[in-house]
C-alpha cells in the first residue's frame, strides 16, 4: 500500500464532495452540514493518488472508479458512453496501465496511482494540441479516452508505429469516425517532442 503522509491526505465528504484536511474535520462537517446523514467511519476508506494529488476517500462497495473520479472528485474529463466497458471513453491510467474506469470498482483502487485526461493535459499539452491540429476529434466526447490510451501507449513505447497505435486504440470507439487521424496526430506529437528534446 502506498504510504501517504497524514498532513497531505484529503478527505472527501460522501454527501457534498467537499474536500477536508482531516478525518476529524470530515466528521465535524457532516455533523454540522448533513445532520440527517450517517457520520462516516474509517471503514470503506481508500487511499489513492489522482494526478499526483493524494486522497483518502470513503467509498461505497458498489462505486466504480468512474463514479469516484467523475462524480466525487469532480474530474469530469473522464466520460461515460456505454457503461459496459465497450467504448473506451472512460479510460484512465492506473499504475501505468490503461483501464476502463466504468468496469473497475473504486474499492479495488487502494494505493493506486491514477492519471486522468486532466493529468495528461497538464503534463502533455502538446499531445492535446496535435489532436486538435490534425482533427482527431469532432464532437470531442470520446477524445479523453483516446488521449489517455495514447499516453499509456507512449509511456511504454515512446515511438510507436502506425500499426501499434491502431492496435492500442482498437478498444476506443468514435461515433464521428475520426479513426484515420489518430495515428497522424500521435506520430506528429512523437516527431515534434523528439525535435524539442534534440534542440534542448
Amino acid at each position: 500500500m502506498t504510504e501517504i503522509p497524514q498532513q497531505e491526505c484529503r478527505y472527501l465528504c460522501p454527501y457534498c464532495s467537499r474536500v477536508l484536511d482531516s478525518f476529524e474535520d470530515l466528521k465535524a462537517h457532516v455533523l454540522a452540514e448533513h445532520r440527517t446523514e450517517p457520520v462516516p467511519t474509517p471503514e470503506g476508506l481508500i487511499h489513492l493518488t489522482v494526478n499526483g494529488q493524494p486522497y483518502e476517500v470513503k467509498v461505497d462497495p458498489e462505486w466504480t472508479l468512474y463514479q469516484l473520479i467523475h462524480d466525487r472528485l469532480g474530474l469530469t474529463g473522464t466520460k461515460m458512453f456505454c457503461d459496459r466497458g465497450a467504448c473506451g471513453s472512460c479510460t484512465v491510467i492506473m499504475d501505468g496501465r490503461a483501464v476502463l474506469s466504468c468496469m473497475t470498482l473504486a474499492i479495488e483502487c487502494e494505493g493506486a496511482d491514477i492519471e486522468t485526461v486532466e493529468g495528461v493535459a497538464a503534463t502533455h499539452p502538446l499531445l492535446i494540441e496535435k489532436y486538435a491540429e490534425h482533427h482527431a476529434m469532432q464532437c470531442g466526447y470520446c477524445t479523453p479516452g483516446f488521449v489517455v490510451t495514447v499516453k499509456a501507449l507512449l509511456d511504454k513505447n515512446p515511438n510507436p508505429s502506425q500499426q501499434e497505435i491502431k492496435e492500442a486504440l482498437a478498444g476506443n470507439l468514435c461515433r464521428c469516425g475520426t479513426y484515420p487521424q489518430h495515428p497522424v496526430a500521435v506520430q506528429e506529437f512523437v516527431k515534434e517532442r523528439g525535435s524539442a528534446k534534440n534542440d534542448a
